[in-house]
């Protein structure tokens, strides 16, 4: 075996630190049972002044008993799409040591309608949830007025 030498560049090496912070009482968190409780919860959550105007995705994240541990905003895009990167997705739910997460996005358009890229988007996030144990309850399109719950349309 080679000797080991003691090398500067080795001890360059950035510290990962994994923190989560809650600011509310686990008893305070509201529980979310169906669709339209999310639908709720993340309707109050949302600036009312960019839902009609451009396309956000966010992602509830729950703990075992489904009460919000919070609402990630992962991105906001164009009037017609936004990115979601499962990679941050799974980094906020890992963070947050979710169990579950809903998955959300707006369609400033008013239809509620899935597209095939949303449809698409959402077995790519069961299948990295499965593999982690973070279970994707729902995949809510929502608008002003209304929304739209794979989970409820059997698609999921």
């Amino acid at each position: 075996m080679e000797k080991l030498t003691k090398n500067p560049s080795f001890s360059k090496v950035a510290e990962i630190k994994l923190t989560y912070r809650a600011k509310v009482k686990p008893s305070e968190r509201p529980q979310v049972t169906c669709s339209t409780d999310c639908y709720n919860v993340l309707k109050a959550s949302w600036d009312t002044g960019r839902i009609e105007f451009v396309e956000q995705f966010k992602v509830m994240l729950l703990n075992r008993a489904n009460r919000v541990l919070g609402i990630y905003e992962l991105s906001t895009g164009g009037v017609a799409g936004t990115v979601a990167d499962p990679k941050l997705i799974f980094v906020a739910a890992l963070k947050a040591c979710a169990s579950s997460i809903v998955l959300c996005h707006n369609h400033p358009s008013g239809n509620l309608k899935p597209s095939s890229a949303d449809l698409q988007l959402t077995k790519k996030i069961k299948q990295g949830g499965e593999l982690l144990d973070i279970a994707v309850l729902d995949h809510i399109i929502l608008t002003s007025e209304s929304y739209y719950s794979l989970a409820d349309e059997g698609l999921l």
